[in-house]
């Protein structure tokens, strides 16, 4: 049970991560003009391209890529744990 508490805590700090980074992503659709978007796979991260306008978050959209990025790195992470423990024979 520590070993799986210790994993999703892992899980949550590089989600976390790794979500913050992907909002350096462009991934403004083709022929949109007026703002950029960032985030992957979902935009979450507004950019209004007129001088003075503010950015704006999507905690929605925000909040699905932390948890896409939660559960992915907690599956990854929890077969690489359990392929070395295996593999150890224990």
């Amino acid at each position: 049970m520590q070993r799986r508490f210790l994993l999703a805590i892992f899980a949550v700090l590089v989600g976390l991560a790794v979500t913050l980074v992907t909002g350096l992503v462009d991934v403004t659709p083709a022929g949109l003009t007026g703002a950029v978007w960032y985030g992957l796979p979902l935009a979450w991260f507004y950019v209004i391209v007129y001088p003075g306008s503010p950015w704006m978050i999507n905690w929605m959209n925000f909040a699905g890529d932390l948890l896409l990025w939660i559960i992915l790195c907690f599956t990854i992470s929890f077969l690489a744990f359990r392929k070395a423990t295996l593999s150890k024979g224990q």
